[in-house]
This record gives C-alpha cells, structure tokens and sequence, in this order.
C-alpha cells in the first residue's frame, strides 16, 4: 500500500486532508512538528511527503533541505499558506517536487498527489534513451532529433535543455535548476538567455510554438515539461 507522510501542525487541516488521501486509499501518517517531520522521513520507509511550511521547531524549507542533504528523494509536495513567488521558487530549490498554496481543493489534491508518485514511480528508471512525442522522435544517444521524420537541427545546448526537461517531465524546473544542470554551478546566466534558448526549442519541437503544449512556462518560478 502507497505510505504517504502529511506534515500539518493544524489540527482540522491535517484530519481533513488525513481523510481525503485514506478515502483514495492510502496509507496516512501524520507528523505535526518540523523535528518529528525530519525524524519520520529520515528513517520512515515513505512514497511520498506531504509536508507544510509553517511548523513549529523546524520549518517545511529546512526540513526539505535536510532530506536532500541526506539522501532522500522521497516525492515532496509542499503545502503553503503564502503566495509569495519567493517562498515558491525557494522550496523547488531546496528539492521540493510540487508545493500547493493553501486553500485547496480536494481534487486538486488529489491530482498532485498522483502525479507526484508518478513522478517517484518514475525516478527509479533510467532516462530514455529514445524518447517520442506529437510526432518527434529524440535518439539521445545519436544526439539526433527528428520530426515527422525530418531531421531537427537542435544546438548542444537546446538538447540538453530539452533532455533536462524530459527527465523531470511533469515536475517544475526553476531557471537556477535549468542554469545549473545545463552550464553548470556558478554559470551566471540571465533569464533572457534561458527565455530565447526556450523560444527557439519551442520552434524546433512544438506543434503550436505560439501556444505550446509540451514546453510550458509556468509563471515566475520556470518551466514545466508535460509528456
């Protein structure tokens, strides 16, 4: 049975999204202080952590961290009060998978708890090496990129911005995520780089470039590939 750790140090909040996620049937344990939180998901054998900013003894943020710190990659979807783009952009730094901003509906949760195990079912798999989407066919490892069986001219760049994606398809990845994995630590580069280097992809792989439906940006914090 999928094992789910909710982190909510309120108690209505934490016996409402207790019930939904037991009525779709999982198994739930709830944890309502940021050290409890750290000691369960260190040691608790978890497919996913449902865990809320705002703890008393420690936060959500440095819960999150400590959990990449040490090795766990365990889902984590974090739920917030604030709406801040800061308090968003920070928590998919520190490691975070999705983040929800509170109040939210119970289908809403419902879909980002599935989508994030699938995500972690998902991790556990190598990367493709062919990968196949709208009629674009990728051979990473021939650095070939077809469409419509038509050879794509793709620069080294546009590739690995494109596998990047592919390999966390359906999680959002900041600009810091993508400069960081694609130029690497330390790399200043601004955000109208990424932003052409986006809009020239998008040309190259999207159906409709103009409204595209695989690359998607998602406002403020970076960009999303939907597979």
């Amino acid at each position: 049975m999928t094992r789910i750790l909710l982190v909510e140090d309120e108690p209505a909040i934490a016996a409402g999204v207790r019930d939904d996620l037991e009525f779709e049937g999982y198994l739930v344990d709830v944890a309502t202080d940021g050290e409890e939180a750290l000691a369960r998901g260190l040691h608790g054998s978890y497919d996913l952590i449902v865990l809320d900013i705002m703890l008393p003894g420690r936060d959500g943020f440095s819960v999150c961290r400590e959990l990449r710190a040490s090795g766990i990659r365990t889902p984590v979807i974090m739920l917030t009060a604030r709406s801040q783009e800061a308090d968003t952009v920070l928590g998919l730094e520190l490691g975070a998978d999705d983040y929800i901003t509170k109040p939210f509906s119970r289908r809403e949760l419902q879909s980002r708890v599935k989508a994030a195990l699938r995500r972690g079912a998902m991790t556990a798999a190598p990367p493709p090496d062919v990968y196949e989407f709208d009629g674009v066919r990728i051979d990473f490892r021939r650095c070939e990129v077809r469409r419509n069986g038509e050879l794509v001219e793709l620069t080294a760049l546009e590739l690995k911005l494109l596998r990047t994606l592919i390999e966390h398809a359906g999680q959002v990845m900041t600009i810091d995520q993508l400069c960081e994995a694609v130029w690497g630590r330390n790399v200043f580069i601004t955000n109208r780089v990424i932003y052409t280097h986006m809009n020239n992809l998008r040309r190259k792989v999207e159906a409709d470039p103009l409204s595209p439906s695989r690359i998607v940006t998602v406002r403020g914090v970076g960009y999303r590939f939907d597979s």
